[in-house]
């Protein structure tokens, strides 16, 4: 791949990059795209039954990623307005009953200056789905296999209601710092509880961590009335979470939490890297 940074390098990186293809794939065929230079990640879950009915639930931000991993999701963005939601939802909703898509599905698009750019179509629930739960207060688990049954879909856009604000932070077996991987054996395991926070894991004291697959072990998801409210909530879940044996990704969701930026939604997909180039450098001076 090649950024075209002005009409005068096109013709030399159009060159270099159909080489490049030649070389490794035989083909030195060359697909040109619009480049976003700092974009969001926003994503629309949607339902299909298969006849022509279709749904959206609403959007997450997927902005906050590291090597293109999605590391905290939440719903709805802080960018969008509600009439951007209803405009995009609609599209989204409309291409699915068109097609006649069958099931649950996520979305994906690059956002930027007010327009979306499309990514990709997941035919599947997602790891991020609890937030959409949280603030629609539906079993997307169960609607899904309703669906997969043969069975319409329970509920009409006009039912969809949302309500708050949702985060979720994906907690992984890794060193907050370097993300080494940190696989070993769980000596002491306490989740948060307490109104509107859930924790999805299955770690428990005695449980040992291979080091074989996703270093992904938990997930933490909290609600409030509002984005402030989530936040108070999400940090106090956070110093509630136990897990000893092993480096987590704990401490840099707490570290986040305190950052200007973070508290006002304003961050795109380039953010949390250079937050982090930022961290090492002052950590090394």
């Amino acid at each position: 791949m090649k950024v075209v940074a002005d009409a005068d390098s096109l013709e030399t990186m159009m060159q270099q990059a159909g080489n490049e293809a030649k070389a490794a794939f035989g083909d030195a065929t060359v697909y040109m795209e619009k480049y976003l230079g700092n974009p969001r990640h926003i994503e629309f879950q949607v339902f299909g039954d298969g006849n022509g009915h279709a749904i959206h639930l609403g959007e997450r931000d997927c902005s906050l990623q590291r090597r293109h991993q999605k590391v905290l999701e939440e719903a709805p963005s802080p960018v969008l307005s509600p009439a951007e939601r209803d405009r995009m939802g609609g599209i989204v909703a409309k291409a699915m009953a068109d097609m006649g898509y069958r099931g649950a599905g996520t979305i994906e698009f690059l956002w930027e200056a007010g327009e979306f750019y499309f990514i990709e179509m997941n035919t599947r629930l997602q790891v991020e789905h609890p937030v959409t739960e949280a603030i629609t207060g539906l079993d997307l688990v169960r609607e899904q296999i309703r669906v997969a049954e043969g069975h319409g879909l329970a509920l009409r856009q006009e039912d969809v209601e949302f309500r708050g604000h949702a985060i979720e932070c994906r907690i992984n077996a890794e060193d907050p710092r370097t993300f080494a991987p940190s696989p070993g054996t769980v000596k002491a395991y306490h989740a948060p509880g307490g109104l509107s926070v859930r924790a999805d894991s299955g770690l428990y004291a005695g449980y040992r961590v291979p080091p074989y697959y996703d270093s992904m072990i938990a997930k933490l998801i909290v609600w409030g009335h509002t984005r402030e409210g989530a936040l108070r909530r999400l940090r106090r879940a956070l110093e509630e979470y136990v897990i000893e044996g092993m480096k987590t990704t704990i401490p840099l969701h707490q570290a986040l939490l305190d950052e200007p930026d973070f508290q006002r939604g304003d961050y795109t997909i380039k953010w949390l890297e250079a937050w982090l180039a930022r961290d090492a450098a002052g950590q090394g001076g």
